[in-house]
């Protein structure tokens, strides 16, 4: 009785450890499943950097665009480190107003992004977006490859042979080479804000806009 009760434990014990195996085994499988897909996803993330007015604005925008991982506002092409908002509204720092889009390309081509880009804001005004007015509400592309300075500088030529505005397109083609994150008060800012007069009054009806024109884009 005694060995019969051995033998069975000794079975149980082998049972139970094959179990556990295959459960460490199962888990690792899925460790390295999971972390081959989020390399593949980060290697399809390509940049795109926009400035077309007010952040506030252009970012609520693209938050809504289907293909895009985040839209982070802050300033590019100025010529002081790590600028201040009061700063910017000087006009001093050289940096305009912006978002840094992280975008998939196999689900929207930059080309699109351009389509809403330019569809959004008005890029006759120089350095200006309605009643925000100084260099830092420029319209702007910050090109991070020779790939999206010919989609753009192309874009833009046919839109002013086509004379689709009556004026000519101002839009600011420009290499990339920072982008600096606004304070954390700007993130998000809309979504946080929507009662706000400017928020109310200004971006909700462009976002309506952008809504009924981009419905194949929508999230």
């Amino acid at each position: 009785m005694f060995k019969h009760s051995v033998h069975f434990s000794v079975i149980i014990k082998n049972y139970t450890m094959r179990v556990v195996n295959i459960i460490i085994i199962t888990i690792l499988i899925t460790v390295f499943i999971n972390h081959d897909i989020n390399s593949q996803n980060t290697g399809k993330m390509e940049l795109a950097t926009f400035g077309s007015g007010c952040f506030w604005c252009t970012e609520a925008i693209f938050e809504k665009v289907k293909g895009i991982e985040s839209v982070v506002s802050g300033y590019s092409g100025g010529k002081v480190k790590n600028p201040t908002y009061r700063e910017v509204c000087t006009g001093n720092t050289g940096h305009a107003e912006v978002v840094q889009i992280t975008y998939n390309p196999e689900i929207i081509a930059f080309k699109d992004l351009l389509k809403i880009f330019w569809k959004m804001h008005d890029p006759t005004t120089l350095n200006r977006q309605g009643a925000d007015v100084g260099t830092q509400y420029r319209s702007v592309i910050f090109y991070h490859t020779d790939k999206q300075k010919k989609i753009a500088e192309t874009y833009k030529k046919r839109l002013d042979e086509a004379n689709i505005y009556k004026k000519p397109v101002v839009t600011e083609i420009t290499f990339f080479e920072s982008f600096y994150k606004a304070e954390d008060y700007h993130q998000e800012y809309y979504e946080n804000n929507k009662f706000q007069p400017y928020c109310s009054f200004v971006i909700t009806p462009k976002l309506e806009k952008f809504k009924n024109v981009f419905k194949d884009k929508l999230k």
